[in-house]
């Protein structure tokens, strides 16, 4: 369950992965686009934006967001300032740099920030940033909304996976399946704290809205 299986250089391709792997990509650089326009949305003076990412197994993957992120926000105009976080420690730290260089919004990005949800939270609370993640179980912790796949569909079809393959099939014979339900969350209690007015068609489209 990786973001970008391909760019990777796991799977030849997600039709045809065509060796020992196969699974499910969960879009986090796909998405980046929607996930700035979202954080637009809800705040439409947004002009410079933080994208914390942290350093993983696959020495790429903090390249690749950085790549889609940045293209996507200058179409919208947009200022992308990259920070990698090192360790959990170092998130506060990593808030308080976007704070300093005039970021207005962030996105969150990466398992080690995923797993540290609390601590992402409260630190984007603590310096009054509105902030996107792609793992709606995270807003609920102090982050403004999220939008990505349904992580319980997803943890199903991981299992589905695992029954076909003890059963016989060969992985690269099955296709690594995209998100099928993608879901957005808003926390609206974060949006109060942040002085923020949601827009009614943002929440009207929202599939969890915490009050």
């Amino acid at each position: 369950m990786v973001p970008d299986p391909v760019g990777a250089g796991l799977v030849a391709s997600l039709a045809h992965p065509g060796g020992n792997l196969t699974g499910l990509s969960v879009m986090a650089t796909d998405l980046s686009g929607k996930r700035l326009s979202l954080l637009k949305e809800a705040v439409p003076s947004l002009s410079r934006v933080a994208l914390l990412t942290n350093r993983s197994l696959d020495p790429n993957t903090s390249k690749r967001y950085v790549s889609a992120h940045s293209k996507a926000a200058e179409a919208m105009g947009l200022v992308l300032h990259p920070i990698e976080v090192a360790t959990p420690e170092a998130i506060d730290e990593a808030f308080s740099a976007a704070a300093a260089d005039g970021c207005d919004g962030a996105i969150v990005a990466g398992s080690m920030l995923a797993n540290e949800g609390p601590r992402v939270g409260a630190s984007a609370l603590a310096h009054r940033m509105p902030a996107v993640s792609i793992w709606a179980e995270k807003v609920r912790f102090g982050l403004l909304m999220s939008y990505g796949q349904d992580v319980s569909e997803t943890l199903v079809k991981t299992a589905g996976y695992a029954h076909k393959i003890l059963k016989g099939a060969k992985p690269a014979d099955l296709p690594v399946e995209q998100p099928t339900r993608l879901k957005l969350a808003v926390n609206l209690k974060v949006a109060n704290a942040l002085g923020l007015t949601i827009p009614p068609t943002l929440l009207a489209s929202a599939d969890e809205v915490i009050e």
